[in-house]
């Protein structure tokens, strides 16, 4: 059913610790800050429709709303700006970790984790904007490939069920986050200079094991989905306790305070998990192969993304420290 083991995911899990209260730190904050902004937003807008109330009308919960939206957007434009940050720090520094892990390489243990996957990052790409410029081009590449490559034939045989595929389309795209961690653990864990070569073998890797990849990357979708959804309900009635006492909230904010708490909770917890899971399966696929000149070929045809990629590949200008490594074998 699955190509990953779920004991060595859990120990890993488990050996991270660290890194998953840092995560839970992260996204309880940014949670905090929502929850914050948005009942601050909607407390001024209350207090200025109390102001402007008359005999006839009643502002106050129409402004509060307008209010809460004001905070409510403030916040989620911050962390639009903010997130080449969390990818550098938060996702590929829990990654750094788990591929030390994965192969048998000493990590220290307690706080010092985070300190040494931040070594870890800087080390692969000097800038968070490096990375952040590979990550999108590689979720570019993963989105093309599906819409131009995968057909319904490839999951679900079966005439006349339009509604299905797209259904399964939907969850494929969703999965392809996963799929995109696993090709930046391929590129921390090989290490070449040319980080643009390094991402363009890692997409070849990806394209040779499609199958076996959106495999399990639709099951750990579907799973994250599903836990995410209980979640939801664990913290609805907490969430409506909470914004009950503030004054404007309530009704449409309660859902949308729940839903953020929750997805807070699957990024800190279920995301990293599933993430362990995916880098296992990718490895074992790739283990061996070189990429495949066809595959180049295939790429090159349906992606321009990629052929963006293959071009910063070639313009990569070496350091003195040596060549750039354009195609690698995997251990």
């Amino acid at each position: 059913m699955w190509d990953f083991s779920l004991g060595k995911a859990f120990g890993l899990m488990l050996r991270t610790l660290p890194f998953i209260g840092f995560r839970l730190a992260i996204y309880f904050g940014i949670t905090l800050a929502y929850l914050i902004a948005t009942s601050g937003g909607a407390g001024i807008g209350y207090m200025i429709g109390s102001i402007l109330r008359d005999a006839e009308s009643d502002p106050s919960g129409s402004v509060a709303f307008w209010g809460g939206l004001i905070g409510f957007g403030i916040v989620s434009g911050v962390l639009y700006f903010a997130r080449e940050y969390l990818l550098y720090i938060v996702k590929a520094g829990h990654i750094a970790v788990l591929v030390r892990l994965i192969d048998d390489q000493p990590i220290p243990e307690g706080t010092g984790q985070i300190g040494y996957a931040t070594q870890i990052v800087k080390s692969r790409f000097a800038e968070a904007s490096v990375l952040f410029g590979i990550d999108q081009i590689i979720k570019s590449i993963l989105r093309t490939f599906n819409a131009t490559v995968l057909t319904i034939s490839s999951f679900l045989p079966i005439p006349g069920l339009t509604n299905v595929m797209e259904f399964v389309t939907s969850v494929i795209n969703f999965s392809l986050t996963y799929v995109d961690e696993a090709i930046l653990a391929y590129m921390i864990r090989t290490n070449p200079e040319n980080a643009w070569a390094g991402a363009r073998d890692g997409v070849i890797f990806y394209a040779q094991n499609y199958r076996m990849m959106l495999k399990n990357a639709v099951f750990l979708t579907i799973f994250a989905w599903i836990v995410s959804f209980v979640i939801f309900l664990v913290v609805l009635a907490p969430v409506a306790a909470l914004v009950s006492v503030m004054p404007g909230l309530g009704g449409f904010w309660t859902l949308i305070i729940a839903i953020i708490a929750a997805y807070a909770l699957k990024a800190a917890l279920i995301d990293p998990f599933a993430m362990t899971c995916i880098v296992q399966v990718y490895f074992k696929a790739i283990e061996g192969q070189t990429p495949s000149p066809e595959w180049v070929e295939r790429l090159n045809s349906v992606a321009a993304p990629f052929r963006e990629l293959s071009a910063k590949a070639a313009a990569f200008v070496p350091g003195p420290g040596g060549a750039s490594v354009s195609v690698t074998r995997v251990r």
